[in-house]
This record gives structure tokens, C-alpha cells and sequence, in this order.
């Protein structure tokens, strides 16, 4: 991957309610900054587009910090052109509050109601112009593993997508390991043992690699 521009997302996305609070999930980016790593050991000129996360920055990556789904979508405006492969591996809340109050929400103890309004889906928009560039997304689903997967496939414009299961202990969010499976847009499928996330980094790498050539 010597000289190949790669652009990787990783980590949750926050959305904020109001100053201290927000909506987001459990996503630690270790599966995103292992492929950033592993990545850059092969030679790719990466950048890494994280939200929080509690991980220091791999070494020789380009890293951007942002903190909710619409800053990672400016950012991958910015840096998907000219690259030649993008990997989703965040984990971009679907929902956003309509509305960011200024002040804390003060507790009055009565029920309070919050409208959400859809985030972009922008592994889906990012499709839509991918013109040679090689796309891989990651699935984390709780039921119809490959079904769901293989949709999210098809809907996204994927090459490849690696599918977890959440119901397992060794496989998702928080882990240090990772069971997969990887699905391509030609069909065919790939049944992982759970190993570390490091090891699952570069066989995604060495699939991508074929991919490439």
C-alpha cells in the first residue's frame, strides 16, 4: 500500500442535548485505530478521522478530532477526494437532538421530551461519488448477521463489509477482540475466527490489497 492515500473513520459520534449531556454509544475506536496502524505500516499515507476517543495517536497518521456526525461528514468532505480507500469503521449516531439548548437542563422531576432529527448517513452519501475508490464499511448488528449485513453491502456501495455480532461477548463494542464476517460485493463471504482486533486489522488490509489490484 506504499504511497496509497487511505482515509479511516473510527470512534462514536457525541450529540449534545445541551452543554454537559449527549447521545452516543459504546464505541471505543480500537477497531478504526488498528487499521489505522496497520495501515500506515504498510506504506499508505492515512488520515484518521477520529471522534472521541481515549486512544493516542498512531504513529506516522494524519489524525482529525472532531465530535459529532455532522463534523466527521466536513471532514470527509475535505479529505475522501484523491484518496483511494475509505474505511467506515465508526460507529456515527443515527440521531441528533433539533435542538442544542445554550444553558444545563435543569431537573424539574416531570418527564421531558426530546425530538430527534436523522443524522446524514454518510457512508451512504460518501458512495454515491466513489467513482475507483475502494469503500469498506463494517456492520455490528444483534440478529440476520449476513442478511443485514449483505443489505447495508448493497444500500452503501461497498466492496467489503465486516460483520460483528453483538450478542457475543468477543465480538463489538469494548472488546479487545473481534469476530467477523467479511462479505464481498461479488458475492462471496469470509467466516473469521474472534482473534484481536490487530489481527483482524490486517487480514482487512490484505483483503483490501487484493481489492486494489
Amino acid at each position: 500500500m506504499d504511497g496509497i492515500p487511505v482515509v479511516i473513520t473510527a470512534g462514536p459520534t457525541r450529540e449534545k442535548f445541551d452543554p454537559v449531556r449527549f447521545l452516543s454509544n459504546p464505541s471505543t475506536g480500537l477497531m478504526g485505530y488498528a487499521l489505522a496502524r496497520s495501515a500506515a505500516r504498510r506504506g499508505a499515507h492515512v488520515t484518521l478521522i477520529s471522534g472521541p476517543a481515549n486512544l493516542p495517536d498512531p504513529y506516522d497518521v494524519e489524525v482529525i478530532r472532531v465530535e459529532s456526525a455532522l463534523q466527521m461528514e466536513a471532514a470527509l468532505k475535505e479529505h475522501l477526494p484523491g484518496s483511494k480507500v475509505f474505511i467506515s469503521a465508526a460507529a456515527v449516531s443515527d440521531y441528533r437532538p433539533a435542538k442544542l439548548e445554550e444553558e444545563k437542563m435543569k431537573k424539574s422531576g416531570e418527564p421531558v421530551t426530546v425530538e430527534l432529527v436523522p443524522n446524514p448517513d454518510l457512508l451512504a452519501n460518501a458512495g454515491k461519488n466513489k467513482g475507483d475508490r475502494i469503500h469498506v464499511g463494517f456492520a455490528a448488528e444483534t440478529e440476520n448477521l449476513k442478511d443485514n449485513a449483505g443489505k447495508k453491502l448493497k444500500d452503501k456501495n461497498l466492496d467489503m463489509i465486516a460483520a460483528n455480532d453483538l450478542t457475543r461477548s468477543d465480538s463489538g463494542f469494548g472488546t479487545d477482540t473481534n469476530k467477523a464476517l467479511l462479505i464481498f460485493s461479488d458475492g462471496t463471504s469470509e467466516d473469521l475466527p474472534a482473534m484481536k482486533k490487530s489481527n483482524l486489522s490486517e487480514i482487512i488490509l490484505d483483503r483490501i490489497e487484493n481489492l486494489l489490484k
